[in-house]
């Protein structure tokens, strides 16, 4: 149990107050036994209410009102009537009551707006969150029918590229736009990169073997797709790909060269 959790409650204060129903009267009562420290706050809101209903009805002792006749001039032998005395502070004690009531209902009121306002808060950044899901969903949707339009182009030429010696199970395509100079890599077989290294694309002339990088595979990983566009303005006779360095290479390692396909130009 955390103490200072219950005392902040204000459940002691309605204890005092008599206002608890007899289950929460009796569970308090048996808390308050098992820790002296509740015991202690219990009796601490007692004494406050007993000196808040004595201060409440002050009396005038005899002194003070002899000093009073004196400043208004008035004889020894004037009559002076008796009030009655006023009755007990147990009025006082039931506004104050009252009060740690209405406190209690306050600070109940004041916790349910509160938690309203956060669940208010998380639903709005669900929406903001669903809708940038959707925002993507639909540019995926877009960037998709874009890319079936290039590949289904007449003008499109298709480079298998087959796996070479140091990895013979993986494949890509090039889906070559000589018009618009643009080449998009399917790089769906091959294996992901690991840590520190990146894919990279050589456009190639055959004879002499002249490498031009056309690129790197950027976020290979976190591509679901794995179709990436370069810009190739080349006279390509063939495709290869390597794994290189990360930041990428100025000439290919030949010796991490994972795909290779010759254009049928060639």
């Amino acid at each position: 149990m955390n103490i200072e959790e219950y005392i902040a409650s204000g459940k002691l204060e309605l204890y005092v107050a008599g206002v608890l129903s007899k289950e929460e009267n009796l569970q308090i009562h048996n808390d308050a036994e098992q820790h002296p420290e509740l015991k202690k706050e219990i009796e601490a809101i007692e004494a406050s209410i007993l000196a808040l209903s004595k201060s409440a009805s002050p009396k005038l002792d005899s002194n003070m009102f002899t000093a009073i006749k004196r400043r208004l001039n008035l004889e020894d032998n004037t009559k002076v009537v008796q009030l009655p005395k006023q009755k007990s502070g147990w009025a006082t004690y039931t506004g104050w009551a009252a009060a740690v009531v209405l406190s209690a209902g306050m600070l109940w009121m004041y916790n349910q707006n509160k938690d309203l306002e956060s669940k208010i808060e998380v639903v709005s950044q669900e929406k903001i969150d669903l809708e940038s899901k959707i925002d993507n969903a639909n540019n995926s949707l877009i960037e998709t029918q874009d890319l079936l339009n290039t590949i289904r182009d007449k003008n499109i030429d298709v480079v298998a590229l087959g796996g070479q010696a140091v990895s013979p199970e993986s494949y890509a395509k090039a889906y070559w736009n000589k018009k618009e100079q643009k080449v998009f890599i399917d790089a769906k077989g091959l294996p992901e990169p690991p840590d520190g290294f990146v894919y990279q694309v050589w456009s190639l002339k055959l004879n002499p073997l002249t490498p031009t990088s056309l690129g790197l595979l950027e976020d290979f990983k976190g591509d679901e797709n794995k179709i990436f566009a370069l810009a190739n303005a080349n006279n390509s006779e063939a495709f290869g790909i390597t794994l290189e360095p990360a930041g990428g290479s100025e000439s290919p390692t030949l010796e991490q060269l994972y795909t290779l396909g010759v254009a049928a130009s060639s």
